[in-house]
């Protein structure tokens, strides 16, 4: 896989636009923290990471949706940077890929 976020926010995607309850992606350290920092945040209801038979592990997310209209609390998911296309910002000087859920911008530093 070329890019384990863009992975990530599309089974997030797709998985509220079918108004799923939870949803199962494989680990990583980075998106272990970025689901942190989406439960502090309020966007999901909760998480747990499972260890599995092979290293990587599971996480397993509950969706959050309105109670009234069921709308999901994320109601735009979308990755600024890529791979094939990095946009960089001024922030420290330093090259950082970022992304936004809703007003939210989680800034992650890039390897190499």
């Amino acid at each position: 896989m070329t890019d384990p976020i863009s992975d990530f926010l599309t089974r997030l995607r797709n998985a509220a636009k079918a108004k799923h309850r939870i949803v199962e992606i494989p680990a990583s350290n980075l998106k272990k923290e970025i689901t942190r920092v989406l439960y502090e945040k309020g966007y999901i209801l909760k998480y747990k990471f499972e260890d599995s038979e092979n290293k990587q592990g599971i996480i397993k997310i509950a969706l959050k949706y309105d109670h009234v209209t069921k709308a999901s609390a994320f109601r735009s998911l979308s990755r600024i940077s890529s791979p094939g296309l990095r946009r960089y910002s001024d922030v420290e000087k330093k090259c950082l890929a970022y992304l936004t859920v809703l007003e939210l911008l989680l800034l992650l530093p890039l390897k190499g």
